[in-house]
């Protein structure tokens, strides 16, 4: 059971009560009401993020415009924020009274009483004469400081009380992807992000900083990387935001004094520059690294020799090799060593039941009965390096309501576009602040407000049609295009029975709304930040929109017998796709999933079905011989490895490619991946790339025609790639391990020439 405090709103009392699951759904459906009642004169023109777990309003007032400001006990970036409010033209002896402080300074009683026991909690008391603002602590007074600043921003004043807490204590973004790391001005803007919404941790973990992992972890950061690190933990400092630095030395560590000695100098260094929160990496690697003993005997170390001498630093935060169900090994035992070896104060992260899923109350249940503790979640959106082509900018939803209690710590591991990712980042802050009253279309409506104040309407339009992720080996997906969805199914089911279309005028509507929004977005000067980073797929989806208005033009002109018409519509549809082709090509090149893709789930199946459909009926009326285009891959992934069995491949310009997991790889004796080609056909050529190279030892690559019967390849390798030479027909291709033992290796690349 839970304990929780809630408010019965008819009797405007607070009462302590036993939540059970259905009490949990009643608190969900009371706090909906209750907020709507609370916040009806405000909350229409305010985004206040998080929801505040507790609002009791009796009165509105003009919001008042001259103030008379008491600060007592107040650090630092409360004074900061302040002074960014209030100045010298709006504050007086005489003005409207403001009392802020914290606990520990003198209040009235009965103020004190209210404030929460939570760490980071407030309590807001404002009368027609004067308002209070009483942190639990520090950040909880910020925190206060932050409420109140956003209710003065509206023409309407409340009176009342807020009793406000997060639900969850660690709450925030872990710069966690592969790809190009977010950019320093980036990361100052998402640092800003956070503290604006409560966010309190960000975890420093790019995966391609070269002094964060391997080869240079052992290695002090070069002056000017240093002194941009300096810049950013001070950033966050200012914002009340926790900056945890994260270092991943398990590629290449020895488990001996001179690594442990150079990991605590690291820690001294990183220390000077202002660095008060750690977190240790074992995530994605493969050998010794990974063994669990020495993992938590390095960490206990650290928090002995590093975090119990120093008075400041918070307890450390681990991620481990077996980050997920799916991947852990009960066998081995590996949670389960760490769960009894390390120290009880150091954090661990899991991601869930894989690596990309959403966390549930089973999902805790099993993963804290192991590791002996209250898991801290990785959340794996938006990050999208494993779907490069895609912008995942859908509502954040799909974790549980009920397991506030049950983690130590929650937070997003987001896109390489860092503006865009702030959509679901603002969801994030709501969610983990108050579970049970997060509303997620409500907040991501909000979201598209605060990111783009003017053109969210557009926004809203191109956000709703980006938002899964396509097919993918992580096998995770989002809901796209939720509202159209049902009006292109009945238009499709229409068209391909031959009937009568009725809802012809809703699918031209929603054709030009994207066209629309497409215009407005890339004329915006909103938020060129945003733009810079989603132009290449704002330009794909006008191009989308224009090309369904072409089909839908074609089906008229079909319909008209007006041949003439529906060969300049066709003609004009097809050149569209030739410009979305060469923006496909052009735009967002990276060696993984290269390209730019938009509205794949709904929108591109329904142009695509629709033009072939209508073409054909056009060739078989007027005997004629259009070309039917298709982006059909008649391929198909040929494996034995688990890991392997939901990844995709690609064909492009005659290339075929498997997108290379970004984990690595287990390969058992005889297991193998590779392509089966639709039939026999000529190959030209073959590249792979693993590493390390000393893996190809333990690797062949093979070819068959029935595969039955296999031939291996001559090779030859160059800077540590495998290449082949083909010239012959084939329809099976492979890498099988031909040793008798298990083999790891990364992926880095593997094509086929045909």
């Amino acid at each position: 059971m839970i304990l929780r405090t809630i408010l019965i709103p008819n009797k405007n009392v607070i009462k302590t009560q036993k939540l059970t699951a259905n009490t949990i759904l009643m608190k969900a459906s009371l706090s909906g009401l209750f907020l709507l009642m609370c916040f009806f004169g405000f909350a229409q023109n305010l985004a206040i993020n998080p929801t505040p777990q507790q609002t009791v309003i009796s009165n509105y007032i003009e919001t008042p415009t001259h103030f008379k400001l008491q600060l007592k006990n107040v650090d630092l970036a409360t004074q900061n924020l302040l002074s960014g409010f209030f100045n010298e033209g709006n504050t007086s002896n005489k003005g409207f009274t403001i009392t802020i402080g914290d606990i520990n300074d003198r209040f009235h009683r009965k103020f004190l009483r209210k404030v929460p026991q939570n760490a980071e909690g407030y309590f807001i008391n404002s009368s027609n004469k004067k308002i209070t603002v009483i942190g639990r602590d520090a950040r909880g007074t910020f925190y206060g400081v932050k409420t109140l600043l956003a209710l003065l921003a509206s023409d309407k004043f409340p009176q009342g009380e807020i009793i406000d807490y997060p639900d969850v204590v660690a709450r925030g973004v872990v710069e966690g992807f592969y790809g190009t790391p977010w950019s320093f001005d980036h990361r100052i803007r998402q640092i800003d992000f956070y503290g604006q919404n409560k966010l309190n941790t960000y975890i420093y973990g790019p995966k391609d900083d070269p002094y964060h992992s391997s080869p240079n972890w052992r290695k002090p950061y070069p002056e000017d990387e240093a002194t941009q690190l300096k810049k950013l933990i001070d950033r966050a400092a200012q914002n009340h935001v926790d900056f945890v630095w994260a270092i991943h030395p398990g590629k290449d560590i020895q488990w001996n004094d001179e690594d442990r000695t150079a990991l605590l100098h690291k820690f001294e260094l990183m220390y000077d520059l202002g660095i008060r929160s750690y977190a240790v990496f074992f995530d994605d690697i493969s050998g010794e690294g990974t063994n669990p003993k020495q993992q938590a005997d390095l960490l206990n170390y650290l928090h002995k020799a590093f975090v119990k001498v120093k008075d400041d630093v918070k307890p450390l935060i681990m991620c481990p090799t077996e980050y997920n169900k799916g991947w852990s090994k009960p066998e081995g035992g590996y949670l389960e060593t760490l769960g009894k070896e390390l120290e009880p104060s150091i954090r661990i992260m899991w991601t869930g039941n894989t690596v990309v899923s959403d966390i549930d109350q089973e999902t805790m249940d099993w993963i804290n009965s192991k590791i002996q503790r209250k898991a801290f979640i990785w959340w794996n959106f938006p990050v999208s390096d494993y779907v490069r082509n895609h912008l995942l900018l859908g509502p954040t939803y799909g974790n549980a309501k009920d397991i506030a209690d049950d983690v130590s710590g929650f937070v997003a591991n987001p896109m390489e576009h860092a503006e865009a990712s702030k959509i679901a980042i603002y969801g994030v802050a709501d969610y983990a602040w108050n579970m049970t009253a997060y509303q997620s279309e409500k907040n991501w409506l909000e979201a598209l407000k605060v990111v783009m104040p003017e053109s969210y309407k557009a926004l809203e339009i191109f956000a709703r049609h980006n938002s899964d992720l396509g097919p993918n080996g992580h096998k995770y997906r989002r809901d796209e295009s939720v509202s159209f969805a049902p009006k292109a199914t009945v238009f499709l089911q229409k068209l391909e029975a031959n009937q009568q279309i009725d809802n012809l005028e809703a699918i031209q509507n929603e054709f030009q709304s994207m066209v629309e929004a497409s215009y407005i977005l890339l004329n915006s000067t909103d938020n060129p930040v945003l733009l810079d980073e989603i132009r290449p797929w704002v330009k794909q989806f006008q191009l989308l929109g224009q090309s369904g208005l072409a089909m839908l033009h074609m089906y008229k002109a079909l319909e008209d017998k007006q041949t003439e018409r529906f060969e300049r519509s066709y003609q004009a549809l097809k050149a569209m796709k030739a410009q979305m082709y060469a923006i496909d090509r052009t735009e967002n090149q990276n060696p993984y999933q290269p390209g730019v893709k938009t509205g794949t789930l709904v929108v591109s199946p329904l142009i695509d079905k629709g033009f072939a459909h209508v073409v054909n009926a056009y060739n078989d009326t007027f005997d004629k011989n259009l070309e039917v285009e298709s982006n059909y891959n008649p391929h198909q992934l040929f494996t034995n490895v688990e890991q392997l069995k939901n990844q995709q491949i690609t064909l492009r310009d005659r290339t075929l490619a498997l997108n290379p997991p970004l984990e690595i790889l287990r390969f058992e004796p005889q297991s193998y991946f590779g392509f089966e080609l639709q039939k026999i056909e000529h190959v030209k050529n073959i590249a792979y790339k693993l590493s390390p190279s000393t893996v190809y030892e333990q690797i062949s690559l093979e070819v068959s025609n029935d595969g039955a019967e296999w031939t291996a390849l001559k090779t030859e390798v160059k800077d540590d790639a495998v290449k082949a030479t083909v010239n012959s027909e084939i329809k099976f291709i492979r890498l099988v391990n031909t040793s008798s033992e298990m083999s790891e290796a990364k992926l880095e690349h593997f094509t086929v020439m045909l």
